[in-house]
């Protein structure tokens, strides 16, 4: 390592748009702070890049905080890169060794496809979500914490699957480009509630069906995707999702139904 800090070489993918071929394109990234993280690192190549009258790497983010999902890459073939539990933003450059190469690409799947170099279209997880993922009982001002009593375990369990971000790492890093962990997640946290019951099988129905036709793949429990969420959330809520929608699907009922349709 130099006395400034590490040198490295980047091989990125780049892709004009969506409708273009793309190709790994390297760089060097000099004298790079141990303590940046990894999209710092990203914006110090731009700066660069764009001295240079290059066209600077394209690449999602937004708050910089591990909350908001946006930053998902696939570094040297890990999502998120090497560390567990923790999303591109919140990895460091001290992860890395001097010398080393490191190599970036985006979400690999059908249902997520490129707009332009490492950005892609999420917008999928996005029409999950309308399809059932939320509640429509009323639910009036905040309650007082002890006025509607639930069981810790149920607590516990819609709390590990509220802190789903909707990275897509789940996705990048199944073998089939399942969703499945992303959906599990939601209908598990709405179905531990409640407030969530009533919808219960409506919601698995509709979550279900628009996940299949969104193009993702289906899940074998492979247990990648459970490796690869920067939250740690458990393939069991899988298992949760597959229990509901059987028993939806035993039960003959059907998402018109549950919408109040004829």
């Amino acid at each position: 390592m130099s006395a400034k800090g590490l040198n490295l070489t980047l091989h990125v993918w780049r892709q004009p748009g969506p409708d273009t071929p793309g190709t790994m394109v390297q760089y060097p990234a000099k004298d790079i702070s141990p303590d940046m993280s990894f999209l710092e690192m990203l914006d110090v190549v731009n700066e660069r890049l764009i001295e240079g009258g290059q066209e600077p790497i394209a690449f999602d983010h937004d708050c910089r905080e591990g909350i908001c999902g946006s930053c998902g890459l696939m570094i040297n073939g890990a999502a998120h890169g090497p560390m567990r539990l923790t999303t591109a933003c919140q990895l460091h450059m001290r992860s890395f060794t001097d010398g080393e190469a490191i190599y970036i690409e985006p979400w690999r799947a059908k249902a997520f496809p490129v707009l332009k170099d490492l950005v892609v279209d999420r917008s999928a997880f996005d029409r999950i979500i309308q399809a059932g993922g939320y509640i429509s009982a009323p639910t009036g001002t905040p309650q007082d914490a002890n006025a509607l009593p639930i069981a810790k375990s149920d607590a516990d369990l819609a709390m590990d699957n509220a802190a789903c971000i909707g990275c897509g790492a789940c996705v990048a890093a199944c073998p089939n480009a399942s969703a499945s962990l992303f959906t599990a997640a939601k209908i598990t946290h709405l179905g531990a509630l409640p407030q969530g019951q009533p919808e219960r099988m409506k919601r698995a129905l509709a979550m279900v069906e628009q996940m299949d036709d969104e193009g993702f793949g289906g899940c074998t429990l492979y247990g990648e995707c459970q490796e690869a969420c920067p939250k740690g959330i458990s393939i069991d809520a899988i298992m949760q999702m597959n229990r509901d929608y059987m028993l939806a699907s035993a039960t003959k009922v059907e998402t018109k139904e549950w919408s109040g349709s004829a």
